[in-house]
């Protein structure tokens, strides 16, 4: 097998075989630059114990009421939506192995990758559980649902796709667990999830890096697969029960709509790696960079009426609050 990429119209086309072994030095670097900077943490001790107590069931204990849970309506529901997508995590490995593969750094990374991935389900269940911050039953009813779909994910097709497009959900991610503990209005939930999304942006930065080589070695294909994620993204929960339901009501509540998507999802990236702006690119990859630009500026309009629409709703809450 050659390493070399094929050429058409003058431009290298590269298989995904080929650029898994031309990355796997930049893999490796990363990996080794992560292991320094990633700090060991202990999921029990973010976890008030002390405040749990026995369900009803088999232990005879209280039923789960909503009085009960110290967060707002809104951190509840957007603690439900960011768990049930971490416990996703088995199809998300199985995914992400079978494009990197298992072997050499790839494989080193996507194991180390998943078992820092296990503590954030792990943390965030027993927190939920132990403040009784959500219904329980409700919670593994969903989940049941949730992973008895299992999961596929819209990149699967294109290794290239993939790490474009974790390099932005992974930046996703973060942005939401960190305004879900903002919003939550319980600062030891605030504590554990600012613990959750540090991790995010260690992975996050690690697929940036890694998508910024994949620009060096092919920058048409990458474009392409920019463009394609960046128009075409979708959290990878979408698929759980009442998501679309979720989705509009954390976005009123500012946890995650499109102005967050806009400006500090997708915006960082492209402006870090300053893909707007790279040169020498041929026929498609140029089509790709103003299909990208485009959809970006419509997506800044589309984010501003949003904007409007979910003010005009606040301020007609606050002044049903005040008569009432």
């Amino acid at each position: 097998m050659t390493l070399a990429p094929t050429h058409r119209h003058g431009q290298a086309v590269w298989s995904d075989t080929q650029l898994l072994y031309a990355l796997e030095e930049v893999v490796e670097t990363e990996l080794n630059r992560h292991l320094k900077v990633a700090k060991e943490w202990m999921p029990h001790e973010y976890v008030p114990w002390s405040d749990g107590r026995n369900f009803d069931g088999v232990m005879g204990g209280e039923a789960w009421a909503p009085d009960q849970s110290k967060v707002s309506d809104v951190g509840r529901i957007a603690l439900v939506v960011n768990l049930l997508t971490e416990d996703n995590l088995p199809s998300y490995h199985h995914e992400i192995a079978t494009l990197f593969g298992r072997d050499g750094a790839w494989g080193t990374w996507v194991h180390r990758w998943t078992a820092e991935e296990g503590r954030h389900g792990i943390v965030m269940r027993d927190y939920l559980l132990t403040s009784r911050a959500v219904d329980p039953v409700e919670l593994e009813r969903f989940r049941m649902a949730h992973m008895s779909e299992g999961f596929e994910s819209d990149n699967q097709h294109s290794m290239l796709h993939t790490v474009a497009y974790v390099a932005f959900q992974e930046l996703a991610t973060r942005i939401s667990h960190r305004n879900t503990g903002h919003h939550s209005g319980d600062p030891v939930c605030d504590r554990m999830l600012a613990r959750i999304a540090t991790d995010e942006n260690l992975h996050m930065i690690f697929y940036r890096n890694l998508l910024g080589k994949a620009f060096e070695l092919a920058p048409d294909q990458t474009m392409g697969a920019v463009r394609d994620v960046v128009v075409n993204f979708r959290m990878p929960g979408h698929g759980m029960p009442g998501f679309e339901r979720a989705a509009a009501q954390i976005a009123i509540g500012g946890i995650y709509n499109l102005r967050i998507h806009h400006d500090d999802v997708l915006q960082p990236v492209l402006r870090f790696l300053k893909v707007l702006e790279i040169g020498g690119l041929g026929p498609e990859g140029l089509k790709a960079q103003e299909e990208l630009g485009l959809y970006m500026g419509g997506l800044d309009d589309q984010a501003t009426k949003f904007d409007e629409r979910r003010e005009a709703l606040l301020a007609r809450r606050r002044a049903r609050a005040e008569r009432s």
